[in-house]
């Protein structure tokens, strides 16, 4: 999920040329790590150049931790919580409205990246993204 809110706004190229050192830097998305960030913890992160130093989005992978675990735990596996809504787009205005800097595209691209249902790229993009959008990526 991560990788999808530091490429919010940004050329992906970035975000894929700077993403072993994000991980580095994250300990590897530990989320109980990544959960209890101190003010510290942020403010190294915001200086490190392994990390793309968007403070709002270090401190958005914080919450989003934090958030995560949370729904783990009242759904008793993050899993059952993304299988829990009747269809796609409940889910997709779901994670949009809990998750910081995750946005139509960015959900579609999540949860085809972690092998939950998403309807065809075409068939969504059509009707969930503008002309200029569409063109800017199809995974592969």
């Amino acid at each position: 999920m991560t990788h999808r809110v530091f490429e919010a706004g940004l050329s992906w190229d970035v975000v894929d040329a700077k993403w072993s050192g994000i991980q580095e830097a994250f300990h590897g998305f530990d989320p109980e790590w990544v959960a209890n960030m101190s003010p510290s913890d942020v403010d190294h992160l915001a200086n490190d150049a392994r990390v793309i130093r968007n403070r709002r989005k270090i401190e958005a992978t914080d919450a989003n931790a934090r958030t995560m675990l949370d729904l783990d735990s009242t759904h008793r596996g993050f899993r059952r919580y993304l299988r829990s809504f009747p269809d796609y787009d409940a889910l997709s205005k779901d994670l949009q409205r809990q998750f910081h800097f995750l946005g139509e595209s960015g959900v579609w691209n999540f949860l085809w990246s972690v092998d939950e249902d998403v309807p065809p790229y075409q068939e969504w993009a059509a009707t969930h993204l503008p002309p200029k959008e569409r063109e800017r990526w199809e995974p592969s």
